[in-house]
């Protein structure tokens, strides 16, 4: 059966066959209408941002957390370029994002300034392929971009859609018995490359070997967590995760030691392995430095990193879950010489360094996470949760535990502020029934605080946990370790409570664990957005970086 259809139509339903379900934006007078209207009939809801930096943002959380692809929306001009950040995030971060832009007919370019500028070059960096839909085949246009997005590295791809595009109408075979319902919420899937079987078999034997293996799991290993979970119980080996990967085995699991950024935290655990397993771990998850381990390494990866610290004596490309499978149906893993007095004693040491010290007056950030998690094992509440790039990272990674992939979302591989609160609003936009915890600074909160507003407008059941100590943290720390005055990285104390009370969510000041713990409690309890500010003692961040880094 034919039907005809505008592009608008086209691509909509395109967007809904792969799942899409949200669309994330700040609409111009263009193209953006006539999606947003396609979108309404076809069940798919648009939410109205503040910023488009913050849409892309959510459109690539949501991404992150589903598989599906995230969609966002924004005119020409102005909006492509507000939103440039948010698709720098989408990028390094692995997010499959559609990014929708307005556009410019070749007609008015021959009398328009007004707003003109090469918007595929400003993006040309950040996405993997863009396209107008101005072709004889649109609909393969839209086919190559969706399995483009969400193939291996994942990112953003871009259509710049003019209004004189997207009302265009096509002629569009329908397959019999499929609708635009048929395929929704289904995953697109990858096709990877054959296993190399005889860089497996000398995986193997190097597993064989090795007597106390330590697995790094990253970012790519989200979708295969039962596949990892089956694997490094079997090795009985030690692990350690990035900040994307937390959650891909519990934190609650012995064998988890904490975090891997590349710095010096581990070094203690890796010293005392034999052998590195990398599985799924992106390069774009690791710190500024050079990779200062000795101890050997193999990858497990699902394609192959052009850029990398570390060359793997042993590198397996392919379906993570069809190689650890392989790995452990055969019978070649076997437990380790790992005990659990010296994981427990790796665990704690860790942990025991990036504890605060007692402080006099405010809250220790490690004491947040902490108190934060206890608050919410009372309640039996499991949140998801987003983090904020900071200062306030360190103790909130370490200390508040993820129990599922996906419980997390963090940029890391851009490392943005203002990116935990969209995050968080995304997530609790998708799960309504779920409760969202958001940790940011106060710097980070500044860069969208207008997205509060959109937190009341949804009704996102989300608790923001403002980590309030007046200054840019780290760069002061930065600062004061160059024995530089303390110029333009500090300013006045602001009552963020306030502004989200003044917007209409419940909002609270507190200085000490005991108001921190009651707001916690009632916040939980609240129907729609939360905000609890807590004012910080920051004396402790510098040890905690070193410790950290190094």
């Amino acid at each position: 059966m034919t039907q005809t259809m505008t592009i608008a139509q086209l691509l909509v339903r395109k967007l809904a066959l792969a799942g899409v379900k949200k669309i994330f934006g700040l609409p111009g007078g263009g193209s953006s209408l006539d999606i947003i209207a396609a979108a309404a009939a076809e069940n798919i809801q648009f939410v109205l941002t503040k910023t488009e930096n913050a849409a892309v943002m959510m459109a690539g959380a949501l991404a992150e957390t589903t598989g599906v692809p995230g969609v966002a929306l924004m005119t020409k001009g102005p909006g492509l370029t507000n939103a440039a950040n948010g698709v720098a995030y989408a990028s390094l971060d692995r997010a499959p994002v559609i990014v929708l832009t307005d556009g410019f007919t070749p007609k008015q370019l021959t009398y328009i300034t007004h707003q003109v500028f090469d918007q595929q070059a400003v993006l040309k960096p950040l996405v993997k392929a863009v396209s107008r839909l101005e072709s004889g085949n649109p609909e393969d246009e839209i086919d190559a971009l969706l399995a483009t997005a969400t193939t291996h590295p994942l990112g953003p791809v871009h259509i710049e859609l003019t209004s004189e595009t997207a009302r265009r109408h096509v002629d569009v075979v329908q397959p019999n018995g499929h609708d635009s319902k048929v395929n929704a919420g289904q995953k697109r899937p990858q096709v990877m490359r054959p296993i190399d079987t005889k860089q497996l078999e000398a995986l193997r034997m190097t597993l064989r070997k090795a007597r106390k293996p330590i697995v790094v799991v990253g970012l790519e290993a989200r979708a295969h967590s039962d596949a990892v979970r089956t694997f490094i119980q079997s090795l009985g080996c030690a692990v350690l995760m990035t900040y994307k990967a937390k959650g891909v085995v519990p934190d609650e699991s012995p064998q988890v030691l904490g975090i891997f950024t590349g710095g010096s935290l581990e070094q203690e655990a890796i010293a005392a392995a034999d052998l590195m397993v990398l599985v799924g771990l992106d390069p774009v998850e690791l710190i500024l430095q050079p990779w200062r381990y000795t101890t050997p390494v193999v990858d497990i990866s699902s394609f192959k990193h052009p850029v990398h610290y570390v060359e793997p004596s042993v590198q397996v490309i392919g379906s993570i879950t069809d190689i650890l499978i392989e790995l452990t149906s055969a019978g070649e893993v076997s437990q380790k010489e790992w005990e659990s007095t010296e994981l427990a004693r790796l665990r704690t040491n860790a942990r025991t360094q990036l504890a605060y010290a007692p402080v006099k007056q405010a809250v220790a950030p490690d004491r947040v996470a902490q108190l934060a998690a206890v608050c919410c094992e009372k309640a039996g509440v499991k949140p998801y949760f987003s983090i904020d790039a900071g200062a306030h990272m360190f103790s909130v990674a370490a200390f508040f535990p993820a129990q599922r992939p996906g419980d997390v979302l963090i940029s890391n591989g851009l490392a943005t502020m203002a990116f935990a609160l969209p995050a968080a609003i995304s997530a609790a936009v998708q799960e309504p029934a779920a409760t969202v915890l958001c940790f940011t600074g106060d710097g980070g909160l500044m860069m969208c605080l207008g997205e509060l507003c959109t937190a009341v407008e949804q009704r996102a059941k989300i608790v923001v946990v403002v980590f309030n100590d007046s200054s840019l943290s780290l760069i002061d720390i930065k600062q004061q370790s160059r024995s530089l005055e303390p110029n333009g990285v500090r300013w006045q104390h602001h009552n963020f409570a306030a502004t989200m009370s003044a917007l209409g969510g419940f909002g609270v000041s507190v200085a000490t664990e005991g108001e921190f713990e009651a707001a916690m409690e009632q916040a939980l309890m609240t129907k729609g957005p939360s905000l609890i500010d807590v004012l910080i003692d920051p004396s402790g961040y510098p040890e905690q970086l070193k410790a950290m880094r190094g």
